[in-house]
């Protein structure tokens, strides 16, 4: 049986590339698959009994990629909880309507940094359960102490208990070796701390991590084993140094990044993921420890400016949340946080789509509304470049379409 073809018609068409807005366009589903996008008066004719959807002159974009969540923590608890009082099952399920949520906001493609193990991303890919399609770090690695050490003032540490999402490492050797388990159980991302952090309870952002030495023989590590990308959450100037020299893919944050991180990361094409819907906390600060919530105050003005000098220079950007940390549903909400630190619209909707594509080294199939590309489109009412918040409340996001299958219309019926 030849493969059922869908034609979107009256679109205006962003399709992630930088190229102006087609109005009038249509885009044109064989199967999974794009088989063609651009003005309608250049489509081919639909075959015989192809699907036809008027898309009102709505905005037509590709799915969204945020690189930067974690399905695992709930946004309305407290992180040090660690699902201690949640039946190991209901908690599975919570993960998956968390998934579910980011991917009718019109995320197709996530990146999961900490916290979910492999069985989601097949559960995912074999239609047990519905989300963006998924790479998955399984577990942080730190060193003792570090911003994945969430051992509890009253002695009860949470890596003996089953459910640690931190991977402790204290010297080159066992770097080596924590990268090896991670890959062993699945882990498409190697996620490690050049830093501390906001949330950990022994140090802080200027905190330094992994050494230079430990971050490099994790990178040489995954070389060996057929090559996965390195992720360092590096929030203070000194360890996001130490990360890119160490030779990561992406810094995760960056709070802090002077000049000398902005050349290196420059130099070697290191990416910049700030996570900036982290600074939306006022209505979570109940959730969060008074040392978080003075650290989170202290770093807002430095960061943004920071982040827009980074920004500025030319720094490579992909689209993260840190959802989890931030809420879980309300992903593209970032879009105005990179407005806001000197990104056009559009270069911000490039940050969530083709760029972090290439970040994810799924550039080849994904991020873009092109002819032979893999069919993850979503439509939103209002004109996103005039202002891109109108991508940040679901609902107007009114249909997602993921491998060519539409997983949620709420398109008016004609």
């Amino acid at each position: 049986m030849p493969a059922p073809t869908t034609v979107y018609r009256d679109a205006t068409l962003i399709d992630g590339t930088g190229s102006d807005p087609v109005t009038a366009a249509a885009v044109v589903v064989t199967g999974g698959t794009i088989a063609y996008a651009g003005p309608a008066q250049d489509a081919p004719p639909a075959p015989e009994g192809a699907r036809v959807v008027d898309l009102g002159g709505r905005t037509l974009l590709p799915g969204f990629f945020d690189t930067h969540v974690h399905f695992n923590y709930a946004d309305t608890s407290r992180l040090t909880s660690n699902n201690l009082d949640v039946h190991p099952s209901l908690h599975a399920f919570e993960t998956a309507e968390r998934m579910r949520r980011t991917l009718h906001a019109g995320v197709t493609s996530a990146r999961d940094l900490g916290g979910i193990d492999a069985g989601y991303r097949e559960a995912r890919d074999r239609g047990l359960i519905a989300g963006p399609r998924l790479r998955v770090a399984v577990r942080l690695m730190s060193h003792t102490g570090g911003h994945a050490d969430f051992t509890l003032p009253t002695g009860v540490n949470l890596h003996e208990c089953g459910n640690t999402t931190g991977e402790i490492v204290d010297s080159v050797h066992e770097a080596r070796v924590g990268a090896r388990r991670l890959m062993r159980d699945g882990a498409d991302v190697i996620k490690l701390c050049a830093t501390g952090g906001v949330s950990s309870p022994s140090d802080t952002p200027d905190d330094e991590g992994l050494t230079v030495e430990e971050i490099a023989a994790v990178v040489e590590e995954t070389a060996r084993h057929g090559g996965r990308p390195v992720a360092a959450h590096a929030q203070g100037a000194a360890g996001i140094r130490n990360a890119v020299r160490g030779g990561v893919t992406s810094i995760e944050h960056g709070y802090l990044v002077d000049d000398e991180g902005i050349d290196l990361m420059l130099e070697r094409g290191t990416f910049l993921v700030p996570t900036l819907a982290t600074f939306d906390f006022a209505d979570r600060e109940h959730l969060m420890s008074r040392k978080a919530v003075a650290t989170k105050r202290a770093l807002a003005e430095r960061t943004f400016e920071r982040v827009s000098e980074a920004v500025r220079r030319g720094v490579r950007v992909a689209l993260g949340t840190d959802a989890g940390i931030s809420p879980h549903g309300a992903n593209l909400a970032e879009l105005r946080h990179l407005v806001a630190v000197g990104m056009s619209p559009m270069a911000a909707i490039r940050a969530g789509t083709a760029h972090a594509a290439e970040l994810l080294g799924v550039a080849d199939r994904l991020g873009t509304v092109r002819a032979g590309m893999t069919a993850d489109l979503v439509v939103c009412d209002g004109d996103p470049l005039a202002d891109v918040g109108v991508l940040a409340d679901p609902a107007n996001i009114v249909l997602v379409v993921q491998d060519g299958r539409a997983v949620k219309d709420a398109l008016p019926a004609a």
